[in-house]
Order: structure tokens, then sequence, then C-alpha cells
């Protein structure tokens, strides 16, 4: 049985890497919503038809486990979808908790970037109440970065621009670490890294989601002895023409180079 990742479109790649990583012998569908995208500038109500219709899909493949590697989604609807299914499910949220305990000791403040839909949830903010204590964590939607993502437009020259009009009333230098709350972000770590000074750390929750469901499948003796194949879907439909797969392979090899840059800059 696979592995499920569901996303609005390719920012769940971001955290199918980091499952890669820790399971490269199991086997995978992803799906991608790409006829709704993007969730973060719709209504809740809209989007939660949208992710039940896909889990729906997802579970007549047969799935043993399921990651909602999309923020909005997760704060939308995990709690309500593992009430219908009885495979494990996987959500991802903002990491502002480590976040925080990093920032502390600096006296620096930490910023959440997220869809304005994910920073308008009670569930982030009561994240965030639970955690920060002292008015340490702000946030800033940047719905443009999930528009050039699902273009696939990376060049710093547009996004970079993008980034300093949107933070241009920010003081950089208060900042401790930067949270990426979309899983379409991280492909953008390098034109945010321009704007902030060389000190900032910049996190995710891909890794600890990737973790987490390594240890579940571990404690439910569900390993598997795959090949790390992965079917895509795109809101249904099987993905076959070479020129999809050819891009989304490109994004996994641009995430490695990213994951191999972001080693040898911490060394």
């Amino acid at each position: 049985m696979r592995i499920g990742f569901f996303d609005s479109g390719i920012g769940g790649l971001t955290v199918l890497h980091q499952a890669l990583r820790f399971l490269p012998n199991e086997d995978y569908i992803f799906y991608a919503d790409t006829l709704h995208v993007p969730y973060g500038e719709k209504s809740k109500e809209e989007v939660r038809e949208y992710i039940f219709n896909a889990v729906d899909f997802m579970a007549n493949q047969g799935i043993k486990a399921l990651v909602i590697a999309c923020n909005t989604a997760t704060s939308i609807a995990v709690d309500d979808l593992r009430q219908k299914y009885d495979f494990p499910i996987l959500g991802i949220e903002p990491a502002v908790k480590p976040a925080v305990q990093s920032c502390e000791g600096k006296r620096k403040k930490v910023l959440v970037l997220a869809t304005n839909l994910t920073l308008r949830e009670e569930k982030f903010h009561n994240l965030v109440r639970s955690i920060d204590h002292h008015d340490m964590v702000e946030s800033l939607p940047l719905p443009g970065l999930v528009q050039f993502a699902e273009n696939f437009e990376f060049r710093e020259e547009i996004v970079v621009p993008y980034l300093k009009e949107k933070l241009s009333s920010f003081d950089l230098k208060q900042y401790g670490t930067i949270v990426l709350g979309c899983t379409h972000f991280p492909y953008f770590e390098n034109s945010i890294k321009k704007i902030f000074p060389e000190e900032v750390d910049i996190i995710s929750g891909s890794i600890g989601t990737a973790k987490n469901l390594k240890g579940i499948l571990e404690a439910k003796n569900q390993i598997n002895d795959g090949t790390g194949d992965i079917l895509f879907f795109k809101s249904g439909f099987k993905v076959e023409d070479k020129e999809t797969l050819s891009n989304y392979k490109k994004l996994l090899i641009m995430l490695d180079e990213l994951q191999l840059c972001h080693l040898n800059f911490k060394r």
C-alpha cells in the first residue's frame, strides 16, 4: 500500500521531498488539486469540499497513511478527516514552537509567512496563543508566492522585488526566525534569504512531519520495501504526460539542491 500526499498544488512536493529522505523505500501517491488552487484565497466551505473529495479519491486507492501537505487544508479539515477515515492522517502546521524557542534567548521576533486563509484560521491563532507569551510572533500573508510556484516562476529577479514590496514596512533586523507557513514557500528560500539579515533562520514544518510519519509507520510495523515510486494525480486524473512528470522531477531535484545548499551553509 502506498502513502498518500495531498496539496492544493505543487507545494506538497516540498513535504514529499522530506518523506523521500526519511522513507526512500516507500511508494507514494501525490495528489495536487490544481483545478482549485490556490486554496488560501477561497472560502473555508469551498476548501473543505475540495479536500474531502480529494481524500475520498485517495482512500479508494488503498493508501495506508495520508499526509495533508498543505497548511491551509490542515487548519481547516484535519480533525474532521481523522474522524472519517481509519488510516493515520498527518497534517502540517507552521513551525511556530521551535521558532519561538529559538528566538526567546536572542530577544528577537518570529515572522510567519503563510496564506491569508491559514493566518485567519482559529487553529493558527490557538497555536500562537499557546506558545507566544511575550508577543514575539508576527505574520504576513504572501499569496503571490503560491501563484509564482504554480506558474513555475522561481527567478529571483521576479520574486525578490515582490518580497521587498510586501516587507517594505517591516524592520527586518527585529526577526530571528522566519517560519515558512505554506508548503509552496520553501521553493523560494534563497530569495527570502536575500531579503533578511544573514543570521536570520528560515524553518518550515516539513521535516517534523516526515519524521512523525516514519515513527507512526514503524510503530504500526508498516514500513515497506518499495522503490520510491510516485504516482501523480491532478484533481482526480492520473498524470501521464511527459512534460508535467518532467516538471515534477525537476522540482524534486531543485529541492535536493536547496537542501544541499542549506546543509553546506549550516556547516
